[in-house]
This record gives C-alpha cells, sequence and structure tokens, in this order.
C-alpha cells in the first residue's frame, strides 16, 4: 500500500493522557519490540474513522487475604461452574482445587519477607468488549494476553464471562512475581495493556482499538459504578449526592466562572478536530483512491463527533431549557385568561 499523505498532529492526536516513559512493566532486557504493520498511522485512521470498537481494560480492585481472595475466586467462577485458567491453559474448577490454588499462593506471599500486613495478594483486573464480539475469538484473545503479559512474571487465573450483553473476563494476577519483584501498576502500564489487548484481539479477526477519548470526540468521563450507585441513593432520599454532581449545579449556576481545566480540555479538543479535518481535507486531494476513500470517511468521522459539553454545561442548558417553558406557561396562561 501506498505511503499516507500525512499532515503534522496525528501523534498528538492518538496519544494517551500518560506518559508511557512512567509505565512499571516494560519488555524484559534485551528484547525490543518491534513495529506492527496494523499500527501504522493509515491502519489506525481507517480504525479511528470507522469507529471500530473500544477495548476496555480496568482495574476493579484488589484481595489482601486469603478468605479474600478464595472468595474473589468463587465469584468469578461462578461458585465452580466455570473453570478459572491458568498459564499454559491450566484449568482450575472444583472448590478443593480453587483452595489448593489459594494456599500455594498465600504460602509464597506470606514468606515474602518484604510484605506488610495490608499488602495486596492479587489484582483484579475486567478486559470487556461490546455486544456482538465473537465469544470464541475474545476467549483466545484474552488467554494470549494474559500470556504474554504475566506468563513471565506473574502467576495467573482468569475465567470468561458470557451471562451479560458484553462479553468480558476477570483476569487475577498475583502480585508477587516470579522474581519478587511486586505488581503495581501505573495508568502508563493500563494504556499498554489497552494496546496489548486490542493487538492480540485483532491478530484473531476482530477489529478492535484503543484510543483515549478525546480522539473519539469525548470529553466528559465514563460514570463509575460506585457514582451511579451513590446518585441513585440520593434519588430515593437516601445519603448526600456526589460531589461531581455538586460541582457540575455550581458550574451550571455560576456560568461566569471560567475553570482552567475544563479550557484546556476544549482547546485540546479543538486540536484533535482540526487535525482530523486537516488530514481529511489533504487525502481527498490525493489522486490515490484509497487515500480520497479514507478522506471521506475521516470527514464523515469528525462531523459526527459530538458536541463539546461538560456536565455542568449540560445541566445549564436544562435549567435555562426549564426556565424557559416556565415563561412560555406564563404567556399561554395569560392569553387564556385574556379571552
Amino acid at each position: 500500500m501506498a505511503d499516507l499523505i500525512q499532515v503534522r498532529g496525528f501523534e498528538e492526536a492518538v496519544r494517551p493522557a500518560v506518559r508511557q516513559r512512567r509505565a512499571r512493566l516494560t519488555d524484559p532486557p534485551g528484547q525490543i519490540a518491534q513495529p506492527r504493520p496494523d499500527m501504522t498511522p493509515r491502519s489506525r485512521l481507517g480504525r479511528i474513522a470507522r469507529r471500530v470498537p473500544e477495548v476496555m481494560v480496568k482495574i476493579t480492585g484488589r484481595t489482601r487475604d486469603s478468605g479474600h481472595l478464595q472468595n474473589h475466586l468463587a465469584y468469578i467462577g461462578r461458585n465452580g461452574k466455570l473453570p478459572l485458567e491458568g498459564p499454559d491453559e491450566e484449568r482450575i474448577q472444583s472448590p478443593a482445587d480453587v483452595g489448593r490454588l489459594v494456599g500455594d499462593w498465600m504460602a509464597e506471599v506470606e514468606a515474602d519477607p518484604r510484605r506488610r500486613k495490608d499488602s495486596a495478594v492479587s489484582l483484579s483486573i475486567v478486559l470487556s468488549m461490546p455486544p456482538g464480539t465473537d465469544p470464541f475469538r475474545m476467549h483466545d484473545a484474552s488467554r494470549a494476553f494474559a500470556g504474554q503479559t504475566f506468563g513471565d512474571s506473574h502467576p495467573y487465573v482468569f475465567a470468561f464471562h458470557t451471562d451479560e450483553r458484553h462479553p468480558h473476563v476477570h483476569l487475577t494476577v498475583r502480585t508477587l512475581g516470579h522474581d519478587g519483584r511486586k505488581l503495581n501498576p501505573r495508568k502508563a502500564d493500563l494504556e499498554e495493556w489497552r494496546q496489548a489487548f486490542a493487538a492480540a484481539l485483532r491478530d484473531r479477526g476482530i477489529e478492535a482499538e484503543a484510543t483515549p477519548r478525546r480522539t473519539r470526540g469525548v470529553v466528559r468521563k465514563a460514570e463509575q459504578g460506585g457514582l451511579r450507585r451513590i446518585r441513585s441513593r440520593f434519588s430515593h432520599g437516601q445519603g448526600e449526592p456526589p460531589n461531581v454532581d455538586v460541582a457540575a449545579v455550581r458550574e451550571a449556576l455560576d456560568k461566569a466562572r471560567k475553570t482552567p481545566w475544563v479550557e484546556a480540555g476544549r482547546a485540546r479538543q479543538a486540536d484533535v478536530r482540526r487535525y482530523f479535518a486537516a488530514q481529511a481535507l489533504a487525502l481527498a486531494r490525493s489522486d490515490r483512491g484509497e487515500d480520497r476513500e479514507l478522506g471521506a470517511a475521516l470527514a464523515a468521522f469528525v462531523k459526527d463527533m459530538p458536541p463539546v459539553r461538560t456536565r455542568g454545561e449540560v445541566i445549564s442548558e436544562k435549567i435555562d431549557l426549564r426556565e424557559q417553558l416556565e415563561e412560555d406557561g406564563k404567556r399561554i396562561g395569560e392569553r387564556l385568561r385574556q379571552r
């Protein structure tokens, strides 16, 4: 395929909001990561323009003692109904086998002279894809991702769940590595895991991408489960409202106040959109059909990007709409009384 007609700004548009140098988990000494053909700018722009599914890799918690670990493994294994898979496709399913695994992990963890009483025993990670993803291929991709990421360094087991709309994997990794090193990932590590999981899916014929929110035109963060529960309790008259909701209402009521982080985010989003628009225009002028096709897809992608609005701005619009409806109602009432 011919080289891409490229304008400046691609790296900034797809760069995650973390410093990759701060990743704790890197390639083993002497190994150099080879560039993948599916990570060229043309390939990534094509997936972005097509809005292929985005992978989710999320740390959901940590276990801190044998009982906690036992309960967690029973939960992800549905109390023995699902097998737990380990390295080399090892399968652990019966309560007795799970108990032996917990005992083996705890024996090594407790033998570590540097261990603190409250330190984590394992890390809980969820790998997820949208509904409709081929479960067999995703299962195989998850197996490959776990082996490539942790197989040489940390013991792990995982369970593949298809009992919800979106297929997902619960991956449990022992924090104490084979060489005594602790697993303590940073945000940059999570970003590398997202890229690795997306690559494993693509290797098995599932279109997948791992881009930051701003690349897709999304400004607001996804809501956490805990936040939804707090909001639900408050709506039923129990407890206090979430702090983020209080801050959003204050922002909506104080329209003159400008927050630096909101303005900075808006500026970053404007830069991303300008890049995609410029790249689409450059490709549209090419004499190659594949370039013009990609340019048209990028132009449509920019056109369909969601508006840049904070939660406070959304609330403010609702307040303005309610006030306008009340005002319209008063005027209609006046006219009816005059008749």
